[in-house]
Formats: C-alpha cells, structure tokens, sequence
C-alpha cells in the first residue's frame, strides 16, 4: 500500500507541473511567437496609448459617435463580467429596456426601421461589432453632430465593413471601435 501511495504521489505531482506549468507556459511562448497581436488581445493603440481591443467592445454615449449595441457584461463592457441578461422574451425588465431603447432610437430617426442590434445585447454582452444596417441607421445623427456629409460617412463606413468569415460564415459586420477612431482622424469632434 505504501508503495502505491508513493506511486500517486509523484505521479500527482509530475502531471501537475507537466499540465499546470509547463505545457501552459508552453503554448503562451508559442502563441507570443506565432499570433503575438491575437495572443495579446488585439489591442488597439492611438499615439501609443493603448484604447481598446478589436474583440471587446465599448460604450460610446456622445451622439458624434457611432454607438454599439446594448451590453449587459457588468455595467457595460465589463470584459470582467461577460455574460447575457439570461432575461426571457416575456421578461418585464427586458421589455421595458428594448421598448426605452426603441423609443429613443425612434426619435432620432423616424422614418427607419430599427436593426434589431440595436435594442438587443449579445451573448457575452461584449460584442464589438454592429450590422451594416445599424451603422447606416446612425449615419444621420453623426453627421449632424460632426457637420459632415452623410455620403463621407457611409464611404467610411463601407471601408470599416467586414466580409463573412471564409466568405460563406456568419454576418457582414462593422467593428465600431475601429470606425470610431478613424472617424476621429478624418474628422474629429469639436
């Protein structure tokens, strides 16, 4: 029985470092060399300031911003709590919030249809990227909060818009960190 107790000790203790220590460190140096932008979290640098993530999105509140979707990750992109509303279509609070939602987006622009990303959040509630449909739907309001012509905008926003993965997976998508921060440099706030 001892010797079987010696046996699982050190087998214990060798799968541990093999498995917690080194094949960890392992497949971080060999991500580091391979992907080092993708193993660091695609950060996003602005005269060497660090201002985001390509993966994570962000609140925009100023109206001469293009505003990403809902967020229900913490108190919004919290990319600590990353998590849906796990709130029910027949939930009151989460009614209550889309048609609030809806209501303002009514105001700003009547006379279109509301994409659906803009009143509903994601899964991890950190999505960084809208459809083509609600950049186009807030082209107004940011040409007029910026004193630009909406036809520069919607030439910018085409150049921010991504292809389907491998052509035929998922959604076109505009990453709205990215369309932010260019339209900063071609036409900042003022």
């Amino acid at each position: 029985m001892k010797k079987n107790l010696v046996i699982a000790f050190w087998f214990a203790l060798v799968t541990t470092v093999m498995f917690g220590i080194l094949y960890p460190l392992a497949v971080t140096g060999l991500a580091q060399v391979l992907f080092p932008t993708r193993a660091n979290g695609q950060l996003i640098e602005k005269n060497g300031k660090t201002v985001g993530s390509r993966i994570i999105g962000q609140t925009f509140t100023e109206p001469g911003y293009f505003q990403s979707r809902p967020s229900n990750a913490g108190t919004g992109y919290d990319a600590t709590a990353s998590s849906g509303s796990n709130l029910g279509p027949t939930n009151k609070k989460l009614l209550d919030r889309v048609k609030g939602d809806v209501e303002k987006l009514k105001a700003e622009n009547p006379t279109t249809a509301i994409p659906v990303d803009l009143v509903t959040s994601s899964g991890s509630g950190l999505d960084p990227e809208i459809s083509p449909a609600a950049a186009e739907f807030q082209i107004p309001r940011v040409a007029r909060e910026r004193a630009m012509k909406e036809e520069d905008l919607r030439t910018l926003v085409q150049k921010h818009t991504k292809d389907r993965d491998l052509g035929f997976l998922g959604e076109l998508r505009v990453n709205v960190l990215e369309l932010n921060l260019d339209l900063d440099s071609v036409h900042p706030l003022r």
